[in-house]
């Protein structure tokens, strides 16, 4: 009943394990509400456990399982097995006190990911960022902090790197608007090293660069920034990830990762080559 990649993260599992739980509910035509009637929850308590945005207690699912009719011991081992690995706390778990909930499952998405494309307007991405870059970012967006915890933010930016260095790690794809490439972050030392930074980052096999420049004019991600997350677990479906300013959009409907793929494609399509970024990156530095 239950395959999962051996690194995948407990926020893919706790999705993994959801899903799970949800086809076998429907295939029994239970509600949701029963279901939660069942553990001694509501309606809006199952939901979240299918949609893998809770922890699972182990009695919970036991009793779902009996439920739903699984009382083969051999189908239901696998099963609590993945209840204890979704439940193990991630790297980024002493980071809780930093991290809004809406973007803790975004960075448990990225360590579980295979392959991640990322368009952005306004900074360089993140999982391509320098210290000093980081630094300046977060310094300019968190006004109130103090230098400890933007220290600490700083610190788990440079952690969330470490996916891309990792044997069997995602596959990166950033489409960069020229925009990010000419603001002045830090200022222009600063610019410049996170510009070598991202040539040097170009030599890597599972990183892609593209530039979208200023002479395309307008395109079809005038919405803004997104990024799309892929799996290599075939039962986790991609995920569309939209920040704003104060949570996110996490979307994973079948139309609506179509939608989000088609114009990711769209961007990739008519953005610079390889060469052509090499070439932009360095006319940039020289102009700082």
């Amino acid at each position: 009943m239950t395959h999962t990649q051996p690194g995948a993260g407990p926020t893919a599992l706790r999705i993994l394990l959801g899903s799970q739980l949800r086809r076998l509910r429907e295939a029994k035509g239970i509600s949701r509400e029963e279901a939660g009637h069942l553990i001694r929850g509501s309606e809006s308590k199952i939901s979240r456990m299918e949609l893998g945005r809770v922890g699972f207690k182990e009695r919970d699912v036991s009793d779902l399982l009996t439920f739903y009719g699984v009382e083969d011991e051999g189908a239901r081992r696998p099963v609590m097995d993945l209840v204890l690995r979704a439940n193990e706390p991630g790297w980024w778990h002493r980071y809780n006190d930093l991290l809004p909930s809406w973007f803790q499952a975004y960075v448990g998405l990225e360590e579980a990911a295979s392959r991640i494309r990322t368009y952005e307007v306004q900074f360089v991405p993140g999982l391509l960022q320098t210290k000093e870059y980081a630094r300046a970012v977060i310094t300019a967006g968190a006004a109130t902090i103090g230098p400890h915890e933007i220290a600490r933010r700083v610190d788990l930016r440079m952690e969330r790197q470490r996916v891309l260095e990792t044997e069997g790690g995602p596959f990166f794809w950033a489409v960069i608007d020229e925009a990010a490439l000419r603001r002045p972050i830090g200022g222009a030392d600063v610019m410049r090293a996170q510009l070598e930074h991202l040539l040097e980052l170009m030599r890597q096999p599972n990183i892609t660069i593209q530039v979208m420049p200023f002479s395309f004019g307008g395109h079809s991600a005038e919405g803004g920034a997104f990024s799309v997350l892929r799996f290599a677990d075939s039962e986790l479906p991609d995920v569309v990830y939209v920040e704003q300013l104060a949570s996110a959009l996490y979307l994973d409907k079948r139309e609506d990762v179509d939608r989000y793929s088609e114009v990711m494609e769209r961007l990739c399509a008519v953005s610079t080559t390889p060469e052509e970024t090499v070439e932009i990156l360095v006319k940039v530095m020289k102009e700082i």
